[in-house]
């Protein structure tokens, strides 16, 4: 029996990869596996090559199928080369966006693969496999590349599948209770940005919902923490949609989280209502902005109206129930750098849960491939092929805004520091000038050439505060204070920041109040128990504040209110993990 490998190398551990599930799964159900032992191997970009190179060794594989994306080509490349020397006799295959244009090309340079399987692979690996069995010839197979005794040959695309002809590809729970478990709705993307390979193809198919519903309730039935729908647009069929989000409200189990990249500004109204009514984490949303600038949006073809956008996120956002991660793309067409700096102002005032600053990838295939060099725009010649300069937008720029990208992940999209940079952003001019007068300072003091503990920071922050912003005494006071506060809102330290006022004196008051049972009971109704004062304290965390929190962030400036917070733990917010708080003031 032939052993076949399909193998996926993922950014992380807790990624899955929909490819290789599907292939193996929709292979198996043609009854064109059997005579085959197909086995998965997953592995991360963040392992050792070698430790891959060994698994698979030791797989005995007689083929080995990669799943190769921008990020994962070149450890493929590493461990593919170096797995045909120590198995001569393995065939090799590639497959996946990154391996799918200019194949011809591509696998001339590559002597250790057989061949690479363009587009979509079901079909494609389907009969692969019925070509190892003696069945039909390399030539008889579309969608593939591969090598000949007298150089490269191509055969015809293959043809698409109706999606509902795939099985679903997850037949156990063991294996996915940590991860991020991939599914899909639908194929294409009825929009033509020109930056996505997803515009290449025309029209967009579904899956039957009937089968989408089942599929879903195994999920359910097994309690993954989060399904994320791979779907382009995944509100494009509006009736589809809905009647998707209606089935997850319906069937909410309590635990699994979806999570879905939509068109925001072609939500309905019937959609956002039934949105508002949804269990606070039971939906997650991500919306590509990638620009503000009419004349940017209309270079790459896309179509988006910012200002419903920006309505329909702002809506989500009053109704607190779910998180939104909003993107935006540096390094396209007529934007310079204050342009950026505009949509990044523009998209920043809507508050999202995160903010994705990205960078323009040309990809092969796509249309801004293809318009690349008319545009002067340069780019790695390598994967992940990301932008090094346009006539808008010069290198020396792009490093800068790279400098704000590392701020914005740690001091925004870290949610770690809510409150104290929210309180600083009313002593500058622009959240922008901001991040980028932070990514400075982290520059030129080296900051940036090491990794940092979450606490160092905070203290780098506090640094940077004191030396190159103009706060009172009493300011900077309260800007400690909330410092303090975002760390425990986060985090039960056991050992306190050496940032943070010295709480000796409060010890005795919060001693006598976690033995006050009656209003300890009123403080904290849910998931303690019958544990005593000792076990409470060490559970949750009380703190001292001067300030009134929400006000003082709010207004930018101390506004006095003296109080004590008790932190919450065993009930965090669904969206952000933050603890639970309490105050009692203190007359």
């Amino acid at each position: 029996m032939k052993r076949v490998v399909l193998a996926a190398v993922n950014a992380k551990y807790i990624h899955s990869n929909l490819a290789v599930f599907d292939l193996k799964a929709y292979a198996e159900a043609s009854g064109r596996a059997d005579g085959f032992e197909l086995v998965i191997g997953e592995y991360t970009i963040n392992q050792n090559p070698d430790r891959i190179l060994a698994d698979l060794y030791e797989k005995r594989p007689d083929v080995v199928a990669f799943s190769c994306y921008i990020w994962n080509i070149s450890i493929i490349q590493a461990v593919a080369s170096e797995l045909k020397k120590v198995l001569p006799e393995v065939s090799i295959w590639y497959g996946g966006p990154e391996v799918s244009y200019d194949s011809q090309r591509q696998l001339m340079d590559w002597p250790w693969v057989t061949g690479i399987m363009r587009g979509e692979g079901e079909e494609t690996f389907a009969k692969l496999l019925e070509y190892y069995k003696g069945m039909r010839e390399l030539s008889q197979i579309d969608g593939i590349t591969y090598h000949t005794e007298s150089g490269v040959e191509s055969t015809k695309n293959q043809a698409p599948l109706e999606l509902s002809q795939i099985p679903f590809p997850y037949t156990r729970k063991e294996g996915l209770e940590h991860k991020i478990i991939y599914y899909e709705s639908s194929r294409g993307c009825p929009y033509f940005c020109s930056y996505c390979l997803s515009s290449i193809e025309r029209g967009v198919r579904f899956r039957k919902l009937e089968l989408v519903k089942k599929e879903l309730r195994q999920f359910l039935d097994w309690r993954v923490p989060q399904v994320k729908f791979v779907d382009r647009t995944f509100n494009c069929n509006q009736q589809h949609a809905l009647a998707i989000w209606n089935y997850i409200k319906e069937q909410d189990n309590g635990i699994t989280n979806f999570h879905f990249e939509i068109s925001a500004d072609q939500l309905t109204e019937e959609q956002m209502a039934l949105l508002e009514t949804l269990r606070p984490g039971l939906v997650q949303l991500e919306i590509g902005v990638q620009s503000t600038n009419e004349q940017t949006i209309e270079a790459i073809s896309r179509k988006m109206d910012f200002s419903v956008l920006a309505d329909r996120v702002m809506r989500i956002r009053k109704a607190g129930n779910i998180h939104q991660h909003l993107d935006l793309i540096a390094g396209l067409p007529y934007e310079d750098y204050e342009s950026f700096r505009r949509s990044f102002q523009d998209v920043y005032n809507l508050h999202p849960d995160q903010l994705q600053l990205g960078f323009l990838k040309v990809l092969k295939g796509s249309a801004m491939w293809e318009k690349s060099k008319t545009y002067g725009i340069s780019y790695h010649g390598q994967a992940p092929y990301e932008v090094l300069a346009t006539p808008w937008l010069p290198y020396s720029d792009l490093l800068k805004l790279k400098q704000v990208e590392e701020m914005v992940e740690v001091y925004y999209n870290s949610g770690q520091f809510d409150n104290s940079v929210q309180y600083l952003l009313h002593y500058v001019e622009h959240p922008f000038d901001f991040y980028q007068s932070l990514g400075t300072f982290y520059h030129e003091k080296a900051y940036d050439q090491v990794n940092h503990t979450r606490i160092r920071r905070y203290e780098i922050l506090l640094e940077y505060v004191k030396e190159q912003m103009e706060l009172s005494k009493e300011e900077t006071d309260a800007f400690l204070t909330l410092m303090v506060y975002d760390v425990y809102e986060r985090e039960n330290m056991k050992k306190r920041p050496a940032f943070a006022a010295d709480e000796t004196v409060w010890k005795n008051t919060f001693r006598q109040l976690y033995q006050d049972e009656e209003q300890m009971r009123q403080l904290l109704p849910v998931g303690y128990g019958h544990y005593d004062s000792k076990q409470l304290s060490r559970m949750t965390h009380m703190e001292h504040v001067w300030i009134d929190i929400e006000a003082t962030v709010q207004s930018g400036r101390p506004v006095e209110k003296e109080q004590i917070l008790l932190f919450d733990y065993q009930n965090r917010s669904p969206l952000n993990g933050n603890a639970r708080i309490v105050s009692k003031t203190l007359d």
